[in-house]
């Protein structure tokens, strides 16, 4: 239980920082909540709406000032001192752009880490670190990754995994020194039972490209047999690293939050195709042609998927989920099929065209 815990948590107000923090709530806890000066305002109106939710006093939650790139993660001397006072660390403050520049990545997920990884050490009754990574730490490997897998030279596409590889190459040596969790998120779409999100990415360029036109779009089935794209709602995601926080058996370990059985994604374009039109396609453009096309300079106006984003719809990787089914499966979590909640975020992206 989280009850007499002293929580840490970077990422704060971001959406999926913001909803671990409401789901953790309900299970008690004190909160120290690291924040940038510039999001301070919308923190605190977050807030206003977890605090009552929760059934808890706002006293309950502390914002702290501070940066993860600066030392002492920027805090005040009189705030470091409170902040070392937690047991449990969530550390999910990272820039998340797939075509970000290498120096900003750098700086943010990789000394940023390391400085969380600093802090940690000197946290004196921790009891649980938990870092939230990514798949894609797997860079250009193909085939099945295993969690038991990190360390490989088969490049990677884009800075953000790079970096991302690199923060948690740093994590993983902490596993012998402190008690670590490390969390691998597929593609985070919206909530299973609402829809709702906080960014159009990942499987919402589909979306948006067959909602401009859906009835003669839906027709042309730009996705293949061959390569699955793996999504989780973002609930999963965060009922599963609540009940891993509260999980002994966790620590140590490398855990995959992924789809077990991913749809390929000829299959998601058939999926979405239903939900928005009623009907599927009657064609599927040969996978080719179809990455040729999307790679075009003008592509990215005309589909809104930038280039920087095709190459994950023809990514021939699959996640092992073996660590995370025998931890979570004892709580009564797994992740949901795709074809179950995909009337609800294609609902939210219909009703919401811009965030």
């Amino acid at each position: 239980m989280l009850t007499e815990e002293t929580i840490f948590l970077t990422g704060f107000p971001g959406f999926i920082a913001t909803r671990l923090l409401q789901r953790l709530a309900a299970d008690g806890g004190r909160f120290l909540l690291l924040v940038q000066p510039a999001f301070a305002a919308r923190a605190q109106q977050e807030l206003l709406n977890i605090a009552p939710q929760a059934g808890r006093p706002l006293s309950d939650f502390r914002l702290l000032s501070g940066d993860i790139t600066e030392p002492n993660l920027g805090l005040s001397a009189a705030d470091l001192e409170t902040a070392l006072e937690s047991t449990v660390v969530f550390h999910l403050a990272a820039i998340y752009d797939l075509a970000v520049a290498r120096d900003l990545a750098y700086r943010v997920n990789v000394i940023g880490t390391r400085n969380l990884n600093d802090f940690a050490r000197r946290v004196r009754g921790l009891r649980h670190y938990h870092y939230v990574s990514t798949c894609y730490v797997a860079g250009k490997r193909t085939g099945r990754i295993l969690e038991t897998e990190l360390h490989h030279d088969a490049g990677f596409r884009n800075h953000y995994e790079e970096t991302k590889y690199l923060a948690e190459i740093e994590v993983e040596a902490l596993k012998p020194e402190l008690p670590v969790t490390i969390h691998r998120p597929a593609v985070v779409c919206g909530d299973s039972r609402s829809g709702e999100t906080a960014k159009y990415d990942g499987i919402y360029y589909l979306i948006r490209y067959l909602l401009k036109w859906p009835s003669v779009l839906s027709a042309f089935n730009i996705g293949n047999s061959e390569v699955a794209l793996n999504l989780v709602p973002v609930d999963f995601v965060v009922e599963a690293m609540s009940a891993l926080a509260r999980e002994p058996l966790a620590v140590g370990k490398t855990i995959q939050l992924a789809d077990p059985a991913p749809l390929r994604t000829r299959e998601l374009f058939n999926s979405i195709a239903r939900s928005i039109g009623g009907r599927q396609s009657r064609v599927t453009v040969p996978a080719a042609l179809v990455h040729t096309s999307l790679m075009l300079p003008l592509a990215p106006r005309i589909s809104d998927l930038p280039h920087a984003a095709v190459p994950y719809f023809f990514l021939k990787q699959t996640y092992d989920t073996t660590e995370a089914t025998a931890l979570l499966n004892p709580h009564g979590i797994s992740c949901p099929p795709f074809n179950s909640y995909v009337d609800k975020i294609v609902e939210f992206a219909t009703h919401h065209p811009t965030l």
